[in-house]
């Protein structure tokens, strides 16, 4: 999930953008004084980030970011600093920061017109550390709390409809894990906790590209537990969702070779 995709990348940069303000008076920022601790006008520490920020300087501007807040925390421009660091460590990979940056600022200001950016960049700080499905999931299950959380508080937004389509890769990734453990445990002759697994995923990832498979793996295991019963249900559940699937092919075949007496049909 590390590859950052054209639209999120455009609903992030909008939504920044929509934070940076211009002024008048404010200086260029650079310089030897362009660093973090030194005292200065909100104005100018506040254009001294976004200088690092758009030179690619993106810890750099984190820092001078979170500068703006420290040294002037009652200032407006110290919430537009409090989201702007949360992007700029999100841009650096440092999600942690990120989280910690937007988590504050929601803390601070639940009912502010940038509350949804934040929650999504929460989000994205997540979805983009979701791991191969050999490692644990945790990142995962909180990708998805985070993403779902967005949809639900913001129904309709541009930001929700990201999340929903992450929320579906999501759910695919967490069947794909499902499947695994499941596929080892057959391997293992395990086949009561492999049947676990897959009906996990037909109950709880029905909508996911790993279902026609995890019927399939219930057939074989149903079959090796001595229940023909309950794999021609999965046999069957397979045939009417799936009819032209190679999956189903193979349950039929299996059925009709391991149990003629109750057919796949």
């Amino acid at each position: 999930m590390s590859q950052r995709s054209p639209i999120k990348l455009a609903i992030v940069a909008a939504a920044t953008g929509a934070l940076v303000l211009t002024s008048g008076c404010a200086g260029s920022g650079g310089g030897t004084k362009d660093t973090a601790y030194v005292a200065r006008d909100v104005d100018t520490l506040y254009m001294a980030a976004k200088a690092r920020l758009d030179r690619g300087d993106t810890r750099q501007a984190a820092a001078l970011f979170d500068e703006v807040e420290r040294q002037h925390p009652y200032s407006p421009w110290a919430r537009r600093a409090q989201l702007m660091s949360a992007f700029s460590y999100y841009v650096a990979r440092d999600y942690t920061k990120s989280i910690q940056s937007a988590q504050r600022f929601l803390s601070i200001h639940p009912g502010n017109k940038d509350a949804g950016y934040a929650y999504y960049l929460v989000a994205l700080c997540y979805y983009e550390q979701i791991s191969d499905v050999s490692r644990d999931q945790k990142v995962t299950e909180q990708a998805k709390q985070a993403l779902t959380e967005v949809v639900r508080r913001y129904p309709g937004t541009r930001y929700a409809k990201d999340a929903g389509l992450k929320i579906d890769l999501v759910n695919d990734h967490l069947a794909g894990k499902e499947m695994t453990i499941g596929r080892f445990y057959q391997r293992s002759g395990k086949w009561l906790a492999a049947t676990m697994r897959f009906r996990n995923v037909v109950d709880s990832y029905d909508t996911t590209s790993h279902t026609p498979e995890a019927l399939y793996r219930l057939v074989e295991s149903y079959l090796s537990l001595g229940i023909p019963a309950e794999a021609k249900k999965a046999a069957a559940v397979l045939g009417a969702n799936y009819p032209t699937s190679e999956w189903y092919d193979r349950a039929y075949d299996l059925m009709n070779e391991n149990a003629p007496q109750v057919s796949a049909s």
